[in-house]
């Protein structure tokens, strides 16, 4: 019955709906720890983190508490003119965890959102300061910061932002630090340098126009799991810092300690004038973002009087939402008594799943920056031929992983890890073993070689 209604009414996201007559959607019932449900009784490993926002394990009982006991007191407030205790608390954390000294905190509901206000907080702020000018911004290629016109068009995936070009903001379209595999015997510094050797051009020759440039720290993970080098980060900023413009860290998937660190920025020592983060905010709970600000300059060129009308008129319905914030802090909370402590040993777990997937023929490169890995697959792994992309390699791997207990949602042919940060260890490398078999049965029948059953 619900599978009906499902295929009657409901458009589902990032997804070519055609192909749910071979594989419909799964019907989750329930989820616990790293492994969800299905409604026959079929057990998965949550391997990319229901789209990298479950940050602790599904029905954790802490966050869980936490949420009954918000929601029998206070389920949401007005956020203009009205606040409440948790609201104060979460923006205090987040400032003392997040690199520098951050001043304030914008809250909204979603990434894409968290990256709209750091867009016209910075656009809004170089116009109230004497700089009309500077109204453009930057686009990397490989970059994704969301779905919304604004986010949409600071990003450079081509994929999802090409066909609404017509309808989008008028950015600089820069080369982005680009280091998957290439036969040029370039290493990934060099690769990062070279990339941002062109933007510095572009910056030197426009920055009067250019407001921000949008960064996702280390990983452009909509991209591939693409990885590139901290020094890239590090020049970034010192540009902006020369051309007068602001850096926005967009730690939305990479932040929380997926890389190890709390935000990836602490990799390469830099500070941002804003970073954006949400997904793992609330342990995947909710929908939740927030925007933080480094400097009270920032704040202060929309502070004045009423009618001055400076006031930076943003808002959400359910901004600084009561749930939101209590299990943000409850997050927090966990990561610290003990989760952090424990990661270094799940990375060297995750690196020895790694290195085993190298061992495959079809395996071209592995990448890992943290607790994120990623394997890229190719037709020739020796010369980085890809597969034809109508044979849907890494759909068929997903395929067959969730057939043999796993969820391995690929980007492309590219298969990555992007756990709960407690997964137990053994579940961790019960997800290796089943990515191991799983890439071994496809491609060997893509090589035309009988998979005994």
């Amino acid at each position: 019955m619900t599978s009906d209604l499902d295929k009657q009414f409901v458009w589902h996201p990032c997804t070519q709906m055609k192909d749910h007559e071979i594989l419909p959607p799964i019907e989750i019932v329930k989820g616990e720890g790293p492994f969800l449900f299905d409604n026959n009784g079929k057990k998965y490993i949550d391997g990319i983190s229901s789209w990298w926002v479950n940050l602790l394990g599904h029905s954790n009982h802490e966050l869980t508490k936490e949420l009954q006991l918000q929601s029998e007191t206070l389920e949401h407030v007005i956020f203009a003119g009205f606040t409440h205790e948790y609201a104060g608390k979460l923006a205090a954390e987040l400032c003392r965890l997040a690199p520098g000294n951050p001043q304030k905190v914008f809250f909204s509901d979603c990434g894409s959102a968290a990256v709209e206000v750091a867009l016209k907080m910075s656009f809004q702020y170089w116009l109230q300061t004497g700089k009309p000018k500077k109204k453009r911004f930057v686009s990397l290629s490989g970059a994704y910061h969301g779905e919304t016109l604004g986010a949409l068009s600071v990003g450079g995936c081509s994929l999802y932002k090409d066909i609404y070009k017509p309808i989008m903001l008028n950015t600089f379209d820069v080369p982005g630090p680009d280091c998957r595999p290439k036969n040029d015997g370039k290493t990934v510094e060099e690769r990062s340098l070279e990339a941002f050797d062109i933007l510095k051009k572009v910056v030197e020759e426009n920055h009067e126009e250019i407001a921000a440039i949008f960064i996702e720290p280390l990983v452009q993970c909509a991209n591939c799991m693409n990885m590139y080098s901290p020094v890239y980060l590090k020049k970034l900023r010192d540009l902006c810092t020369e051309y007068n413009i602001h850096l926005v860290a967009d730690e939305i998937a990479v932040g929380f300690g997926r890389t190890g660190k709390w935000f990836a920025c602490e990799h390469a020592d830099i500070v941002p004038d804003f970073l954006c983060t949400s997904k793992g905010l609330t342990g995947g709970y909710m929908p939740f973002a927030a925007t933080i600000v480094q400097d009270k300059e920032v704040f202060d060129a929309f502070y004045g009087d009423y009618t001055e009308y400076k006031a930076f008129y943003h808002s959400h319905s359910y901004t600084g939402n009561p749930m939101g914030c209590r299990l943000g802090l409850k997050v927090i909370e966990i990561l610290e008594s003990k989760v952090m402590a424990e990661l270094p040993e799940r990375i060297k777990v995750l690196q020895e799943i790694l290195e085993k997937l190298s061992e495959l023929k079809h395996v071209g490169e592995i990448r890992q920056c943290g607790f994120i890995g990623a394997v890229e697959l190719f037709k020739n792994a020796g010369n980085f031929e890809n597969y034809p992309a109508e044979q849907r390699v890494g759909w068929n791997v997903y395929r067959k992983a969730l057939e043999k207990g796993a969820l391995l949602r690929p980007l492309s042919d590219v298969i990555y890890f992007l756990t709960p940060l407690n997964i137990p260890i053994d579940t961790l490398r019960e997800l290796g073993d089943i990515a191991y078999e799983s890439i071994k049965e496809v491609t060997r029948k893509q090589d035309g070689v009988k998979v005994r059953k």
